[in-house]
């Protein structure tokens, strides 16, 4: 009996301490420390209002939130620092206003290194970069990297064989774009192999330009390709102009320009807007051979009917590495396409997976 009266006394003791704590602050887990996450619990007590405020080491006091539930959480962004310690007071009114309990309790908010709820996105990263050094380092050692034949790079040296038989010049447009756009890079880096090929074969070479910066790029680089070619003597710095930063205007210049001078060969790689079907219309109607490459998905189909070879959206991009050769750069290019591979077969899978009732990938991949 003396037994039994013991074990009551130390139940039902520490059932009245549970209940004492009313209280909790946690820090957030997964973050940059600057949020604590309060819970509380007031079932025991008939509360009306529940007021939590909280008091900083300088003194500053704040409420943070008020509620009406006996029960529930909060989570407290406001001005959080991590490594500091925030009193919070939670105080329970009743329905007349009067106090019925003041609690007391500290927090301390800590930085997370990792997020853990992101760390599918780390193995993904992991095997990414892993597969783009591992293919780097393959293309250093000697080994032929497989990739897909690009029509339009391919037709590079026809489109300039022809124009030197016509005795007929080469226009290159760089897009509409200036200098800050990837579209336009990328279409400077073509430039470089095709004013390397004209300086080769003799073909006279027209840049008309329409940003500043991209003017003075170009220049650049249509010297350099004449003297690596071996021609510096036949470099034109009048070959690379500008006409005007004007949409329509520099259309209209480009226009001008394909009805006087009839290029054989045209080529417009870069950032297009509306002028794109004006420019590949033009340039059709003078019976020259178009290639044209952009990233803008709504001025592709434009070029695709006008212009005998399309670059389309990642192909403009990847003619730096297909047209070069460079270890580093098809290396990049080859590990990126991993990449898409595997997001493709992880969605075939996860989709199978679904299907199948099993969830156990697409919690894995969700980001809280």
């Amino acid at each position: 009996m003396k037994k039994t009266l013991i074990f009551l006394f130390i139940f039902s003791s520490s059932f009245l301490l549970s209940q004492e704590i009313l209280l909790n602050v946690v820090d957030k887990s997964n973050d940059d420390g600057s949020a604590l996450v309060l819970s509380w619990d007031t079932s025991m007590l008939k509360a009306a209002d529940i007021i939590i405020e909280r008091e900083a080491p300088d003194g500053e006091q704040i409420v943070v939130t008020r509620s009406e539930e006996s029960v529930g959480t909060f989570e407290d962004g406001g001005n959080i620092k991590p490594g500091i310690v925030y009193t919070y007071r939670l105080t329970v009114h009743d329905n007349n206003g009067e106090i019925l309990q003041i609690i007391k309790t500290t927090g301390e908010s800590s930085a997370q290194w990792f997020n853990k709820d992101k760390i599918s996105l780390l193995i993904l990263m992991i095997l990414i970069t892993v597969s783009i050094i591992y293919y780097i380092y393959s293309a250093k050692s000697g080994k032929d990297l497989y990739i897909r034949k690009i029509g339009g790079l391919e037709s590079m040296d026809e489109s300039v064989g022809r124009a030197t038989e016509m005795g007929r010049p080469i226009l290159f447009i760089p897009g509409t774009l200036d200098l800050d756009d990837m579209q336009t890079i990328a279409g400077l880096t073509i430039l470089r192999r095709l004013a390397q090929k004209a300086a080769e074969y003799d073909s006279k070479l027209i840049v008309p330009v329409c940003r500043s910066m991209v003017l003075s790029t170009a220049k650049e680089i249509v010297k350099e390709a004449y003297m690596k070619a071996g021609r510096p003597d036949a470099y034109d710095p009048d070959s690379v102009f500008y006409l005007t930063d004007d949409q329509f205007g520099y259309v209209a210049g480009v226009d001008g320009i394909i009805v006087r001078e009839k290029p054989a060969a045209n080529f417009f790689l870069g950032a297009f807007y509306a002028e794109s079907l004006i420019l590949a219309e033009t340039g059709f109607a003078s019976g020259a051979i178009q290639t044209a490459g952009t990233a803008m998905p709504s001025q592709l189909p434009f070029f695709v009917v006008a212009c005998d070879f399309t670059l389309i959206g990642e192909e403009l991009f990847a003619a730096s590495a297909y047209l070069s050769k460079d270890p580093h750069q098809l290396g990049s290019l080859k590990g990126q396409d991993f990449g898409k591979a595997l997001f493709i077969v992880v969605l075939l899978v996860g989709i199978i997976l679904e299907i199948s009732g099993v969830h156990f990938l697409k919690n894995f991949l969700t980001l809280h």
